[in-house]
């Protein structure tokens, strides 16, 4: 049976959603799509997307499978370029790629897996900005969803490296909320999933029970509930939700 529109507060609306093979960012993309927005969904495995793909036709919706590796910044040109040719807006970007260092201390950092991080956690989301911020700005309410740490404002021992991208991102987002909120009605949040039942945290505290936390689901659809009641300009948000 097909939903009405109350049901789908985004239909006519697109989404891009980077990280989006899986975890959070494949879980959001499901929750967009179920609102009838049509999401472009990004990743390097295509088979993950393709699996993605699947569960956004389930719920009713549909999708554009866009494989990248958004540490090349030409590819982020290119999917920009591809979406203005075929829609000439996007109505919302959520930032969920990102990469965990290993943990360690500040004086022992791997410089290879830093540098790595640097360019996805920070690089890469400067690129995606600059790359859209002119579809975000044609679309009637532009919206920018970045998620985050907390240890990108509160340092923990050991997570300083993944700790550091994620402050510059946090400073990034809030640059660009403040340089567009007088010029435009386009407006940005910052969004900290908290303990989340991802591959990522799973690494990180590999004793944990993953039951112990909530699934990605409910960031997800906590994402798409902010976009529907909409945010003031620079909100920020920790996703606090039982298990």
């Amino acid at each position: 049976m097909a939903q009405s529109n109350a049901q789908k507060p985004f239909e006519g609306r697109n989404a891009l959603v980077t990280g989006s093979s899986r975890g959070i960012g494949a879980a959001t993309a499901v929750a967009l799509a179920q609102k009838g927005a049509h999401v472009v969904i990004t990743g390097r495995k295509v088979k993950d997307l393709e699996s993605v793909e699947d569960a956004i036709h389930t719920v009713g919706g549909t999708a554009t499978i866009a494989p990248l590796d958004l540490t090349d910044g030409e590819s982020i040109g290119r999917l920009a370029q591809a979406i203005a040719e075929r829609w000439e807006k996007l109505d919302f970007l959520v930032i969920c790629a990102a990469q965990l260092p290993t943990l360690t201390p500040v004086t022992q950092i791997d410089a290879q897996q830093f540098n790595q991080a640097l360019t996805l956690n920070v690089l890469a989301t400067q690129a995606l900005i600059a790359a859209f911020d002119p579809l975000l700005k044609r679309a009637e309410a532009g919206r920018i969803i970045g998620l985050t740490s907390s240890v990108g404002a509160d340092p923990r021992p050991f997570w300083g490296a993944y700790g550091s991208t994620k402050a510059a991102f946090d400073n990034l987002l809030l640059s660009h909320a403040r340089e567009v909120e007088r010029i435009s009605s386009m407006r940005v949040a910052i969004v900290d999933p908290g303990a989340t039942r991802t591959a990522m945290r799973a690494r990180a505290y590999p004793g944990e029970d993953p039951q112990t936390v909530k699934p990605p689901e409910a960031v997800g659809k906590r994402i798409a509930e902010m976009l529907e009641e909409d945010f003031s300009n620079r909100h920020r948000e920790r996703v606090e939700i039982s298990a």
